[in-house]
Order: C-alpha cells, then structure tokens, then sequence
C-alpha cells in the first residue's frame, strides 16, 4: 500500500483505540491517574501498536506481530492482575478488551478498516451496556432463557437441516419456508413480552399496550376488558390503550409483509397507515383524557409466547391456509379467498398475512394479496371491538368500536381510491 492509504489506515487504527479508551476511561473516570492498568492513552496506543505491528508483517513475518500481541497480552494481564490482586476485583474483561483493540488495530491496517470500525463500535456498546446487561441477567428468569436457546436452537440447528423444497402435491408446502415464517412470527411475540419485562408492566397503559400488541393485540383487548369491567371509571384510559394494541397489530402486519415481499407492501401502505392514523389519533385522545388512578397500576398478564406447542400451531396454521389459499386461488376464484381471509382474521392476522406475502405476485395477484390482507386486518380489527363490547362492558364496546368503525372506514375508503387511480 502507499504511504497516503498507509497513515489513513493507521489513523483507523488509533481512532478504535480512542474509542475503546474514552469508555474504558469513563469506566474508571473516580479512581485516581497510576491507578488503574489501563485508561484512555494505554487503549489509544493499544491500538496504534496493533496498527503498527500489522504494518510491519507485510515487510518482515507474521511471527512480529504475533510475537508483539504476547507481549502486550502479558504485560496486560500482569498489570491487571496487580490492580486485581490489591482491589479484590477479579474481572477479565478489561484484558480481552484489550487484546481485542490491539488486533482490531492490526486488522485496521491488514484488513477492512469498515469492518475493523464496526467490530470496534459493537465493542464499545458492549462494555457500556454492562450494567444493563448485567441486571437483566440477573433478572433473567429460566422460561425465558429456554425460550432465548430455543429460538437460537430452531433457527442454526434445526432449519438448515429442513429440506428447502416443496414435499407436498402442490407444491406449496416448503418445509424451512414455513419453520422460517413460524420462528420470524414468535420471535415478534417473543421482543414484545421481553419489552413488557423490562420496561414494566406499571410504566403506564400506553407502554404496556405497545409492548402487549406486539405480542398479541387480541390479549391485550381481553385483559384490557377484564379491567374496564373491574375499574369503569377508567374505561376511556383502557380504550386507548386497546386501541393503542390494534395500532401496533398494524404495524406489524407492515413489517411482515416488509420483510417477506417488499412489492407488496406499495399496495398495502396506505390503507394501513390511513387506518393507522385514526386509530392513533382515537387512542391518543382517550388515554389523554382518560382519568390516570387504579386501573393504570393493573397488571397486564402476558406470558412468555415462545414454547414449543405455540410455534407448532403457527407453523401447522401457516400450512392449512398456505394449502387453502393455494387450492381456492387456482380452483375457486378470489372470493373464497376473500371469505377465507375474513374468517381467519377473526383468530390471527400473522398466518394469512404471511401466506398472502408469500402467493403474492405468483398464484395470487398483487392487489388481490393485499386485499385479503385488508380484509383479515378489518375482520381482527372488528371482532377485537365486539370482544371489548362483550367482555368490558357497552361503554368499552362504543369507544373502542366508534373508532375501529372510523379507522375501517379510512382504510376502505384509502383503498377504494387507490384502486380507482390504479384502473385509471
């Protein structure tokens, strides 16, 4: 390399260094200068001496800079040891830190210095982020863990070994597909109990009910009833949060379809949003109006989503309505495909919505996709109003209808317009 690319390089090199340094030094900013083994000018040369050493290895043998990398690891370890040994503080993470600024200051040079800043950054996080980390492992409870390895396990060790091929004589049934939908859909589940979990269930109805929906939109509705039966005079706060949860539902039924079939989502964006709008602008009136006292310190129940037994009915629910959406479409016309939205839109919007993303373009048009789509958003979104009617009483069922009613009303009309400048 020139010498222009070479003090660029280097630059990078010092730079990581900097970076490790400035948190290792925020660290320890209370302990007093000569007591501490490393702070923010040892990381800075730390990475310098890796940037250096890598660029002597080209000019002479790899052997310098290994021969350089033990001899700062022993250094480093000794020094740590001495500060460890007399605070009684034996942590090894400031050694590995490093070590690791010194090869990514070497890779900085060797290397892809994007990747070298990259690797850097995502260290820095880490070693700021420990007392976060720290406390939610310690509040990290053994269900969740297991549902941490689970996921872990069906996605690296279970799905490659799927065959990745229609078995069926459809040929719509592709087993890793449909594990893959099934493990993108719990996953979903499982971030929003893990968001309840940390943010906690008494930060307000407004937090409970985001995190809730992106779980389940319809427990939310059900728990949300429950206590506007239990506590009436707190029937508008829970309202918005409901409605809150279906606005949340929206969302993700958007993000799925993002990240399955991106085409599809140019069709469905503004209806959803349309709908979106009014539902958020309903639920933002009635939690700020809404009275703030017992009802908002309730427990939302939501437990752990991601077990076995659920991922496997997903995943044999994504199969039955992949089989009949494929079967109606071919045979039967888009009719019954618009009835079979409506009825499982009553359940779950995930399983049709990800079986339409995956027709879409193919056995199933665009717009007749999108519209099953519409149709089973629509059908959950109203079955929730009757749920919030029949379970939290006919103040509940008016608010939370009154505005589903209008938020339909947009997308239908969103849509309708859509179409007629799409013909014309």
């Amino acid at each position: 390399m020139d010498q222009n690319e070479l003090f660029l390089r280097l630059g990078v090199a010092l730079a990581i260094g900097l970076l490790i340094g400035l948190e290792r030094g925020w660290q320890t900013r209370e302990e007093l200068d000569h007591q501490r083994a490393a702070g923010l000018r040892t990381f800075a040369l730390t990475g310098l001496l890796g940037g250096i050493a890598g660029a002597l290895t080209p000019a002479t043998s790899p052997v310098v800079l290994a021969a350089a990398l033990a001899a700062y690891t022993g250094a480093m370890v000794l020094f740590s040891y001495l500060e460890a040994a007399r605070e009684n503080n034996f942590s090894v993470t400031g050694v590995v830190a490093g070590i690791l600024t010194f090869l990514l200051g070497a890779y900085a040079v060797l290397g892809d210095t994007t990747v070298a800043v990259a690797a850097a950054v995502a260290m820095a996080i880490l070693l700021a982020l420990r007392d976060p980390l720290h406390t939610w492992v310690r509040n990290l409870t053994w269900p969740e863990l297991r549902s941490v390895l689970m996921l872990l396990a069906m996605t690296f060790l279970l799905l490659p070994v799927l065959p990745n091929r229609p078995v069926d004589p459809w040929g719509v049934l592709n087993p890793a597909e449909i594990w893959l939908l099934a493990i993108l859909i719990a996953a979903i589940s499982f971030a929003g109990y893990i968001a309840v979990r940390v943010l906690g269930d008494r930060k307000g109805v407004a937090v409970a009910a985001v995190a809730g929906g992106l779980a389940s939109s319809t427990a939310v509705t059900l728990s949300f009833s429950r206590l506007a039966r239990e506590h009436p005079e707190s029937t508008r706060l829970l309202a918005g949060g409901t409605l809150l949860a279906g606005a949340t539902m929206l969302g993700r039924i958007l993000v799925l379809v993002g990240l399955i079939k991106p085409a599809l989502l140019l069709t469905l964006l503004w209806p959803v949003v349309a709908a979106g709008a009014v539902v958020l602008a309903g639920s933002g009136f009635l939690l700020w109006s809404g009275e703030r006292n017992a009802a908002q310190d309730s427990l939302l129940k939501i437990h752990n989503p991601f077990d076995l037994g659920t991922v496997l009915k997903l995943a044999g629910l994504i199969a039955v309505i992949l089989v009949v959406a494929k079967t109606l479409a071919e045979h039967v016309g888009t009719a019954a495909l618009y009835l079979l939205a409506a009825v499982s839109g009553i359940a779950d919007v995930d399983a049709l919505t990800l079986s339409m993303a995956r027709f879409a373009g193919g056995d199933v048009s665009l717009p007749d996709a999108a519209t099953a789509i519409l149709i089973a958003a629509a059908a959950n979104t109203a079955s929730k109003a009757v749920m919030a009617a029949a379970v939290g009483g006919r103040n509940l069922g008016v608010l939370v209808g009154g505005i589903s009613a209008a938020a339909l009303a947009a997308l239908a009309l969103t849509a309708l317009i859509l179409a007629q400048a799409s013909a014309g």
